[in-house]
């Protein structure tokens, strides 16, 4: 049952976004520069949690607009109900609804819904990953010399030493392409998919990741923090790739790697 839910929440959250999109709705900006916030996210939550609630109505909720909803449950469901809220709020369509679904502190279940590129990439641990359904994997590129990457940038400490420009910078100079698609769900299932061969940014937080990391885990990826160890969600650094290229990126972003 909680596959189906989560199915169905992201599928509500999605229909939300699809009726708001390119329409007039009110805009307010959150603490800090382009934070943005539209009263579809609001709206997409809305859905989303009904369909959670109504399932599961003492489980364990943490979403980007409501924050913690908290419950005395091994089950915490981890939403974001429009990652890409600047591209959405411009009718850019790389914009999508993120959930993943944790049990005693273990990601368990993740969704990804693009509704606007008919997009649905789903993973359950141990089961693997999919979109629309079909088993997906991630590149077989070993170098990051030779890889296509995405990252994203905060708003803030841009210039900080070995901060986002830096790395940047290394990066391009070598010839390296970076792209940058302004949702972190959908990098990181695109990653999963083999059309990047890693991400990495500096500052996520968790629902940015929840369903996304696993999904490129289940994909046959690697997910890190900065360090190379254990990802998180909550903390702020992620390095995901293929796994080919995962130590070599670690190098690169932490300015250690004699070739950039």
């Amino acid at each position: 049952m909680l596959k189906s839910t989560l199915i169905r929440a992201a599928e509500a959250g999605a229909a939300v976004m699809q009726k708001y999109f390119q329409g007039e709705f009110k805009i307010s900006n959150k603490e800090g520069v382009n934070n943005l916030v539209t009263e579809a996210d609001h709206a997409s939550e809305k859905a989303i949690f009904e369909i959670i609630k109504n399932d599961f109505p003492d489980h364990f909720i943490l979403s980007e607009e409501a924050g913690e909803i908290v419950m005395d449950s091994s089950y915490k469901w981890i939403i974001d109900p429009i990652d890409g809220t600047v591209n959405f709020a411009h009718g850019i369509p790389l914009c999508c609804v993120s959930i993943g679904v944790e049990q005693d502190g273990e990601m368990i279940l993740g969704a990804v819904y693009n509704p606007f590129i008919k997009e649905f990439f789903f993973a359950q641990k141990g089961y693997g990953a999919t979109l629309n359904d079909k088993k997906i994997a991630v590149s077989k590129e070993a170098s990051v010399g030779s890889a296509c990457l995405v990252t994203g940038f905060p708003y803030s400490y841009l210039d900080q030493p070995n901060g986002p420009l830096n790395v940047f910078d290394r990066l391009i100079r070598k010839g390296v392409p970076v792209r940058r698609l302004g949702s972190a769900a959908m990098d990181l299932c695109w990653v999963a998919a083999g059309r990047f061969d890693g991400f990495y940014e500096h500052k996520l937080s968790a629902w940015d990741s929840a369903a996304g990391f696993l999904i490129v885990e289940e994909a046959g990826g690697r997910v890190s923090d900065f360090t190379g160890g254990r990802y998180s969600p909550y903390q702020p650094h992620i390095i995901a790739t293929n796994g080919k290229i995962h130590d070599e990126l670690v190098e690169v972003v932490n300015g250690r790697h004699p070739g950039f």
